[in-house]
């Protein structure tokens, strides 16, 4: 009497194995819509290619496809670690953070070391995250020194260096933070 089909008793599609032209339009799609760099392009089919099978010849392999793409241009890894990189400062994260951000993304060390911050930025970095947890001057006064170690624990797990962390934490007020961070560093 009921024709309603139960949920439980429909049995999951199973997707077609990928062929090459499958792959490449696969790649395309995740390129217009995601920022990525190569290696996390590779990774990206090479999952799909796991997940779904594979029907194709042998020659079309993810890591053709993805320097398929980086030689048109789709995929620019000096271009996503510079993005990464300003996104994650802006964020608060210090350069050792950014630094593990962009190798987990497959980007090379000469890449990662150009777009490493400099002190003046590293510096608007850690105020941005003290401010942004509340930290040191931004939250409650510390009360004692097992609060201030922990501050400085964050500031370090967020990729700061232990001297900006100190700076911050132990800073009087607000204002004497920010005039901190502001002061002219020389960046030679």
């Amino acid at each position: 009497m009921d024709q309603r089909v139960n949920r439980r008793e429909r049995t999951q599609r199973v997707p077609r194995p990928l062929d090459a032209a499958g792959l490449r339009d696969l790649a395309l799609a995740y390129v217009a819509r995601f920022a990525t760099s190569a290696a996390k392009l590779e990774r990206y089919l090479v999952r799909k290619v796991r997940e779904r099978g594979w029907d194709g010849d042998v020659s079309a392999d993810p890591g053709a496809i993805a320097l398929h793409l980086v030689e048109l241009g789709y995929v620019d890894d000096e271009a996503y670690a510079a993005a990464k990189s300003g996104s994650l400062l802006r964020r608060g994260y210090g350069g050792r953070r950014i630094g593990q951000a962009l190798a987990q993304a497959g980007i090379a060390a000469e890449t990662r070391a150009a777009v490493q911050p400099g002190e003046s930025a590293a510096r608007q970095a850690v105020l941005a995250y003290a401010r942004k947890r509340r930290l040191g001057p931004f939250g409650a006064p510390v009360a004692d020194r097992a609060q201030r170690e922990k501050q400085i624990a964050a500031l370090l797990r967020a990729g700061h260096r232990l001297d900006s962390a100190r700076e911050i934490v132990d800073a009087a007020d607000i204002a004497a933070a920010e005039s901190w961070a502001a002061e002219p560093v020389d960046e030679s």
